[in-house]
């Protein structure tokens, strides 16, 4: 487990006083299609980091166009899962990055979807899993954007719902 790497790569995407984040997430036009808004990638890059932001988060290939704006320094999480509103099952997240690639691009952190309660709950948790043990190995932070989305959800806002999801994100990583 790389400590020093973890806490480096932390400190680029937090205020060092305060230590709070305020992440943007710029990672929604493989799910939605084009957003307006984040065509010119750069340009708003620039906004959100004039406007106090910490870090975008974006996926692999977006990062590629602008992460950096036009040379505003703000940090950079990478989304490692993907699915589109066009497919079957839009809450079956698959992983579409590897933490190696993450760290080719120089990401700070990583973050990865799980949908609890959709019918491939079981191998997005195990997703997680691999992708907490290279992030401890590498010393990359990760995300666990965990998620109550599934047929037998009724109200994926209640509270004991949503601390149950919260507490399997914890306990994987």
């Amino acid at each position: 487990m790389s400590e020093i790497g973890k806490k480096i790569r932390l400190e680029r995407i937090m205020d060092r006083e305060s230590r709070n984040m305020v992440i943007i997430p710029m990672d929604h036009g493989i799910s939605m299609g084009p957003v307006r808004g984040i065509v010119n990638l750069a340009e708003m890059v620039n906004r959100v980091a004039d406007g106090g932001a910490n870090a975008v988060l974006l996926q692999k290939g977006m990062a590629k166009h602008g992460h950096r704006g036009y040379g505003r320094d703000i940090g950079l999480i990478i989304h490692m899962s993907a699915s589109t509103s066009l497919g079957p099952d839009p809450n079956d997240k698959v992983q579409v990055c590897t933490v190696e690639e993450a760290i080719k691009m120089g990401a700070d952190a990583v973050s990865v979807h799980v949908n609890i309660g959709s019918v491939t709950e079981s191998k997005q948790l195990k997703k997680l899993g691999d992708v907490a043990e290279f992030c401890d190995y590498w010393g990359m932070p990760l995300i666990a954007m965990m998620y109550p989305r599934g047929k037998d959800i009724k109200n994926s806002n209640d509270a004991e719902l949503v601390a149950h999801v919260a507490r399997v994100g914890a306990e994987l990583g």
